[in-house]
């Protein structure tokens, strides 16, 4: 028999962190944008593949791929097994969601093995610290958001021309009001100084709207390529026409309430999942308000990455950068054969794959379903999303390390490139393994 290798965990070499590779894969809609390279980069990546429909897997393959590694249970037990925990851990949620004062540890705990789609979207506002942990406070906060976020609405959407004319309406009322106490004679309404579509002044509406518009254009091609093979989201379908209006809404409110960030080219495929969650909750009340809880929700999600979306942090100590430096430290401390491989003999460099699967928090590496699940477990973690997303990039490494040890430059990045179907349950035991001491 031979043993195992030096500095390797025995876990490590199970056969379960090998997979089959998949001719379906998904390909990144977007062109990430590019970090400059350091001095000691190897040469450019090559540009990302044209996209491909999405993949689909079903989650009767993965449970006869469990029941095929195992060896032991029927598909037909493994099945029923399956259900039985799906019950019983939907009927703990329930009565963790009921609870006056929600204990938020418990609610952790039972979301990292997955949520029951009927109660995701309560558990995902809770996660994310939108709802409070008050039962009793609930009405009054989504009360108080919607109107916030309907206020925005009504501010930040509104034509140049709409804005123009109410600020007319206003002056020309003032100036009226003082020729009648003056002459007893209207006086004609004049167009506001510098709110023209020929103004160049920095305060005009005009001239930030025609400064907005490329931005605009943006976001509008975006939402229309979102997810195309989700009738959901895509197609002539009026509820496909709706979704689109309202991703586009929030997107462009967020884009003017962060100057600083605006909208940058994927973030469409973050507020995807939320949306869709919260479009099918359960309690109509709710879905009817789904565009509001994304909007909150989607600002706290980005508030946790906003450093990797800020271009003038890219270099920095929290920049997107270091986060991929971390992410390569993390691979060297847990399985440093594997990063000499990548690293130094296939020179590999982390930002080729790492950039797209930190950036767009892996909705472009899986499939739809997969995403929730693992999103499930990212804000389950105490320890915070960011360490917790590392830790699966890193497990998903692992994952196909043996491809990998066997791979060349080539072959190494279109695997990363193109990451291979895999089961979601076997690949997040792998990120939680990483939590324990590392080798030596």
């Amino acid at each position: 028999m031979v043993g195992k290798k030096k500095g390797v965990p025995e876990w490590l070499n199970s056969p379960l962190w090998s997979s089959n590779l998949s001719d379906d894969r998904r390909s990144s809609r977007y062109e990430t944008r590019t970090l400059s390279p350091e001095p000691s980069s190897p040469p450019p990546a090559p540009p990302l593949p044209e996209p491909s429909p999405s993949r689909t897997r079903l989650a009767v393959a993965q449970r006869s791929e469990i029941g095929a590694h195992s060896g032991e249970l029927s598909p037909s037990w493994s099945s029923l097994e399956e259900e039985s925990r799906e019950s019983q851990l939907l009927a703990d949620f329930q009565i963790t969601l009921s609870s006056r004062i929600i204990n938020l540890g418990e609610l952790r705990r039972l979301a990292f093995q997955g949520i029951p789609h009927g109660v995701r979207p309560t558990a995902w506002k809770l996660l994310l610290g939108y709802l409070p942990l008050d039962r009793t406070l609930w009405a009054h906060e989504l009360e108080k958001k919607q109107t916030q976020y309907y206020t925005l609405m009504d501010e930040l959407l509104r034509n140049p021309s709409e804005i123009t004319r109410r600020m007319e309406d206003s002056a020309g009322s003032k100036n009226e009001d003082l020729s009648c106490l003056s002459t007893g004679l209207l006086s004609r309404s004049k167009i506001i100084h510098g709110e023209h579509p020929l103004s160049l002044m920095k305060s005009s509406v005009w001239n930030q709207y025609f400064q907005e518009a490329e931005i605009l254009e943006q976001i509008d091609r975006d939402v229309k390529r979102t997810h195309p093979d989700m009738d959901f989201f895509c197609g002539g379908s009026s509820l496909a026409k709706s979704n689109q209006e309202a991703l586009r809404r929030i997107l462009i409110i967020f884009a003017k309430l962060n100057p600083g960030i605006k909208y940058v080219q994927g973030m469409n495929e973050i507020l995807a999942p939320l949306f869709y969650v919260f479009r099918n909750d359960p309690d109509e009340t709710n879905a009817s308000h789904a565009e509001v809880d994304t909007f909150c929700c989607f600002v706290e999600l980005l508030s946790m990455f906003r450093d990797n979306f800020c271009k003038q942090l890219d270099n920095s100590l929290v920049g997107i950068r270091s986060t991929i430096e971390k992410l390569s430290q993390l691979l060297k401390r847990h399985d440093e054969e594997l990063w000499r491989q990548l690293e130094v003999t296939t020179k590999v460099n982390p930002q080729f794959y790492a950039f797209r699967w930190i950036t767009l928090l892996l909705t472009q590496e899986f499939n739809f379903s997969d995403c929730l699940r693992i999103w499930d477990t990212l804000f389950s973690d105490p320890e915070g999303p960011q360490e917790t997303l590392l830790r699966i990039c890193c497990a998903m490494l692992i994952f196909v390390r043996r491809r990998l040890l066997a791979g060349d430059f080539t072959s190494n990045l279109k695997l990363l490139q193109n990451y291979p179907t895999v089961n979601i349950n076997h690949l997040l035991h792998v990120a939680n393994k990483l939590r324990g001491p590392t080798v030596d």
